[in-house]
């Protein structure tokens, strides 16, 4: 069906959006920014932080600096490494679709890249991805703009309209749909309302339903 697979990794891969989010939150509040779980969840997934650079500095009353990020980077480093693990079935779907494209996978996020990399090296994915690895931090623009989806099918060699892009939010699908891949959404829970009306081609609930519907003779 596709020449080549692009995933996303937080959400897709590695199930640490619970994870980041929470220390995403506390740090915001230490900052003076009374926000709730569900308002940081709903504000920065699927978004780099710094994308919110505007808003973090109205509602801190304070300069979003370097020293900032960093001191974020480290305590959600510190707290992932403790406590992450892969989305349930990911580790099979990724060596089964791996084997299926002749290892023409790649792994596209919106996060850093040292962050990307250190997720899959803890989960054990690294070694299916290696240096096939690419982060909307080094790209002119992060999701929703295609440009990370655009540089890893360039590195595959692949025409992005032969690659399927697996994503969980509606940002990433449409950074995916703006490559001219075709997007399939995972969704754990709920019925997929985030991707309604964007072109997603299919919505499916867990890692093993990905691994069946790859290997099945259906039409794009």
């Amino acid at each position: 069906m596709f020449d080549g697979v692009l995933f996303d990794c937080d959400g897709v891969l590695v199930d640490s959006e619970p994870i980041t989010n929470g220390v995403l939150r506390e740090v915001l509040n230490e900052s003076g920014w009374a926000i709730t779980q569900a308002e940081c969840m709903q504000i920065f997934i699927g978004k780099a932080v710094r994308d919110e650079r505007a808003r973090i500095e109205a509602e801190t009353g304070r300069p979003l600096t370097e020293d900032w990020m960093q001191a974020f980077y480290a305590r959600r480093n510190a707290r992932l490494l403790a406590e992450l693990k892969a989305v349930k079935g990911a580790v099979d779907a990724v060596a089964a679709i791996h084997r299926q494209v002749d290892g023409r996978i790649a792994c596209a996020s919106g996060a850093d890249r040292p962050k990307v990399v250190m997720q899959l090296d803890h989960v054990g994915l690294l070694p299916y991805f290696g240096d096939r690895i690419f982060s909307g931090h080094d790209q002119p623009r992060s999701k929703p703009a295609p440009d990370v989806y655009l540089a890893a099918a360039a590195h595959l060699g692949v025409d992005p309209a032969r690659c399927l892009v697996i994503e969980d939010t509606a940002t990433g699908a449409q950074a995916g749909l703006a490559a001219g891949a075709t997007v399939w959404g995972y969704c754990a829970e709920g019925h997929g309302r985030a991707f309604g009306g964007m072109g997603v081609h299919r919505v499916f609930h867990h890692m093993d339903e990905l691994r069946q519907l790859f290997a099945a003779p259906v039409a794009r």
